[in-house]
């Protein structure tokens, strides 16, 4: 990837209409960019299919939805689930009767965890436990699907799947340290992608994040081929993370957040769609801007390049509903502090030169350092404390907005798709809002 790919324009073409299929890979939870694509897919009258990434019991086994957990899905859903577990990952998965990655971690404690050692010979073979067992599952769950499709239709397959950190006690301590410390509590990300425990949680990640694209694209081999000679089209979309263009000193530039740790395998994540599209797939990868959702609620400052969305929205042709906007954004902070003054604070710290350092495209994703945790998450405390209610933010109308505006330009730009690698910035996203509320 040697520079971002934008998407300028807003898509018009749309492909899919009553009777085709749109397949959610992975399940819905809470707030999160897959609202967008369903609500998109509702509104073309195709009909939805769900999975579920299954359950955990008592023993950490996994296993389906009950029959109340699975009508609970559904309703959230607003369609029919295949109830086979599609969990990705292997931190616990292993042979028979063998330990689990997580049951190597147990001893790790906040003390040893950087010194302590992981046989990863054995954690091979626990991925190789897990890969197959996702593989098995992704083939029952496409033989379901296989069921459903009529001959001719257009299937639209939205990977969802990220994450991968082992459940261990010890990790959210050191999570804590590294996207949240200041000062004595600042832990350097590097330290962990040095350890054991940091090269575990890699691998998990690439196979949650990255490798399960690989394996839907793999596993829905036979639909393709049967959509594609009988008149259909097949796409593929996923969720991507590689830094923003956000407006700084009145033009959009490239920016990111830092550290993401996940970026290695959403890198990776791209090339499997680069792959994939030089053999005639339609896969794309939507790179796009940061939000706050409940798994990045954690990564405190992610929410800062959200605030400049307000300018793009007034330069990207703003009217009456733009002015809204900023009126109910306002509303959200203390009396005695104002919008400017919050866009000034992120415009001094986008011109930081702690921070500019950062924006380096070519070397991402790089690592954190105290100075930069002291400023980022400094600000973000500045501008939290700003706020009537700290569980009422302007990030969170801003996220929903960005949320709003990513659904429609995924769908309609996967009916003709441009490139394998595709960047949403502000200025796409601030267009397509301005659209939909005229």
């Amino acid at each position: 990837m040697i520079a971002p790919f934008p998407l300028r324009d807003i898509p018009q073409k749309n492909i899919f209409r009553k009777g085709d299929v749109f397949v959610l890979f992975g399940e819905l939870f809470g707030r999160g960019y897959a609202n967008g694509l369903v609500n998109e897919a509702r509104k073309a009258g195709m009909t939805i299919i769900g999975v579920t990434v299954g359950r955990r019991d008592e023993n950490n086994a996994l296993r389906p939805l009950t029959d109340e957990e699975l009508a609970t899905a559904e309703e959230n859903l607003g369609s029919k689930i295949i109830n086979i577990p599609l969990m990705a990952g292997f931190d616990l998965d292993a042979p028979t009767g063998e330990l689990t990655p997580t049951d190597m971690l147990a001893g790790m404690t906040l003390k040893s965890w950087q010194d302590d050692k992981l046989d990863f010979k054995h954690i091979e073979k626990c991925r190789e436990v897990g890969v197959k067992r996702v593989k098995d599952s992704i083939a029952q769950v496409m033989s379901q699907i296989d069921g459903m499709i009529a001959d001719g239709s257009n299937v639209f397959f939205a990977h969802t799947m990220a994450g991968g950190i082992p459940k261990v006690k010890v990790f959210l301590a050191i999570a804590n340290r590294i996207y949240k410390g200041r000062g004595e509590r600042f832990l350097s990300s590097r330290a962990l992608l040095e350890s054991d425990l940091g090269k575990l949680i890699l691998m998990n990640f690439d196979e949650v994040t990255a490798n399960t694209f690989q394996y839907l694209i793999e596993g829905s081999a036979a639909i393709r081929e049967r959509m594609e000679k009988t008149g259909g089209q097949v796409r593929y979309t996923a969720y991507g993370y590689h830094g923003t263009e956000i407006l700084i000193d009145g033009k959009y530039q490239w920016q990111t957040y830092t550290n993401y740790t996940q970026g290695k395998a959403k890198m990776r994540l791209e090339h499997i769609a680069e792959d994939a599209w030089s053999k005639g797939i339609k896969a794309t990868v939507f790179n796009c801007p940061e939000i706050r959702t409940n798994s990045s609620d954690i990564f405190v400052g992610v929410e800062l390049s959200l605030f400049p969305l307000l300018r793009s929205l007034k330069k990207e042709g703003g009217g009456a509903w733009v002015d809204a906007q900023w009126q109910a954004c306002h509303a959200l902070l203390q009396e005695g502090s104002s919008l400017e003054d919050l866009l000034q604070k992120i415009d001094d710290y986008n011109k930081n030169g702690v921070i500019t350092e950062f924006r380096n495209f070519e070397a991402w994703p790089m690592d954190n350092s105290a100075p930069l945790a002291d400023i980022m998450i400094g600000t973000s405390d500045e501008i939290t404390q700003m706020h009537i209610d700290r569980k009422a933010l302007i990030t969170d109308l801003l996220s929903a907005l960005v949320l709003e505006g990513t659904g429609p330009l995924m769908f309609h730009a996967a009916s003709d798709p441009s490139a394998p690698v595709v960047w949403l910035n502000h200025d796409i996203i601030a267009k397509q809002l301005n659209l939909i509320h005229g």
